[in-house]
């Protein structure tokens, strides 16, 4: 039985369920990997985006000014839904209109609330996704092991060579999936704190950009009129 050792030999010899286990934990490594890699470079871009959008943003004219320049800076959407939902909550005011009934400081707050939650689940997707594995993975790998010992110890009893030498072995290589599983875990476990104190700054600067907009959209006259003509002159 020492004539082979090693991960390649354990897996050559191992049955269908040691198999079933090492493609869990490499499904699971590749998703938590690839969901990193891409959840990294959303998040990172709008960190870097988003305070620089928000000060062009306050550097505009009217609040459709405003959202234009959004929608050119904020590539990510994280910041740009509140200000269209403060716009769209605005231009309610056109007499005649069902909405224009409630009162504006409620329906701008209802509609910058809705918008921040949407910002908000978009900075959380996939967490659960990263938690999960982190907590899973280990105990998928210590499935593998206890399978693997098992089989091992079975095979040292029939052949009846219960020397330390064929045991340590065959128990050494099943130890390789408890490994695995922490290969898979700790990744995952490491992502999910960074990225989700990145999300919680992101959230933290929605909440405060909701306050401002909240501020501003009821002010009184926060929007020159556009169909009120402009006077000239002295009287």
């Amino acid at each position: 039985m020492a004539a082979g050792t090693g991960v390649i030999h354990y897996l050559q010899s191992s049955d269908a369920v040691t198999h079933a286990v090492a493609w869990v934990l490499l499904a699971m490594s590749v998703a938590s990997w690839c969901f990193v890699i891409v959840k990294s470079w959303m998040l990172v871009r709008a960190k870097r985006q988003g305070p620089r959008g928000i000060a062009r943003f306050w550097q505009t004219r009217t609040l459709s000014d405003g959202v234009a320049t959004l929608r050119q800076t904020d590539r990510e959407r994280v910041f740009l839904p509140l200000a269209e939902a403060a716009l769209a909550s605005a231009e309610a005011d056109i007499p005649g209109v069902l909405l224009s009934r409630v009162e504006r400081g409620e329906r701008v707050l209802r509609a910058l609330r809705g918008a921040l939650l949407a910002s908000q689940r978009r900075l959380e997707f996939g967490q659960v996704l990263l938690a999960s594995i982190g907590s899973t993975a280990p105990f998928v790998g210590l499935l593998g092991t206890v399978w693997g010992i098992y089989h091992a110890l079975g095979s040292i009893a029939a052949s009846g060579q219960a020397q330390i030498e064929n045991v340590a072995g065959p128990v050494g290589e099943a130890l390789i999936m408890t490994a695995f599983g922490l290969v898979v875990a700790i990744p995952a476990v490491l992502a999910y704190n960074v990225l989700g104190r990145l999300a919680r700054q992101l959230s933290d600067d929605l909440d405060g950009f909701a306050h401002d907009l909240h501020a501003y959209v009821c002010a009184p006259a926060a929007e020159p009129r556009r169909h009120e003509p402009v006077e000239s002159g002295a009287r």
